[in-house]
């Protein structure tokens, strides 16, 4: 049954020869690591949550009333399911996160931009100035945003939130090791 989550949809051979010339989505696995594409894997199947191979509007809704979120519209799933070139089947999934990761600042930018806040290079900011932050500047944070982050990357019992970790899970999609 894993196995035919891997298999790409049946194309027509020339377009699928003009779709890998383009680059497109014709070696989306060789674009992560074996551990991302299993973490992937894994949060695919939580989402299918009806277990037909595919993501569709009954499992995202679903998916969103386990991370209680219970008032989600229909147009915002519908919009989420536009991002798709079709059915969102796990190799389907696996290429949206690849093109959203493809345009995404690499670790080194997005650690400079937390260190101008931090000219002492603790490594921490306080919980109070990041969210003052990301509230008022530029592309806003909404209140239940700031909830959803501080709920996946707490602030320690000092108030302070480790920007460099948070940083490394943005970008490899797993805590660092404690050395």
């Amino acid at each position: 049954m894993d196995l035919l989550l891997f298999h790409l949809p049946p194309k027509a051979p020339k377009k699928a020869k003009k779709k890998s010339a383009e680059g497109a989505n014709s070696n989306v696995f060789s674009i992560f690591e074996q551990s991302q594409i299993q973490e992937f894997k894994e949060a695919f199947t939580i989402m299918d949550q009806n277990r037909d191979g595919f993501i569709d509007k009954n499992d995202l809704r679903d998916t969103f009333a386990a991370l209680g979120r219970l008032n989600v519209k229909q147009e915002e799933i519908d919009e989420m399911l536009k991002e798709a070139s079709g059915p969102v089947n796990f190799t389907v999934f696996l290429t949206m996160f690849g093109e959203k990761l493809k345009g995404a600042d690499p670790e080194e930018t997005i650690l400079n931009a937390f260190k101008v806040f931090d000219p002492e290079g603790k490594g921490v900011l306080r919980k109070d100035f990041v969210t003052e932050m990301l509230t008022t500047q530029a592309d806003r944070f909404s209140p239940e945003e700031m909830e959803q982050m501080f709920g996946a990357f707490p602030p320690d019992v000092a108030g302070n939130v480790d920007y460099k970790n948070l940083v490394h899970i943005i970008t490899h999609g797993e805590e660092k090791d404690q050395e």
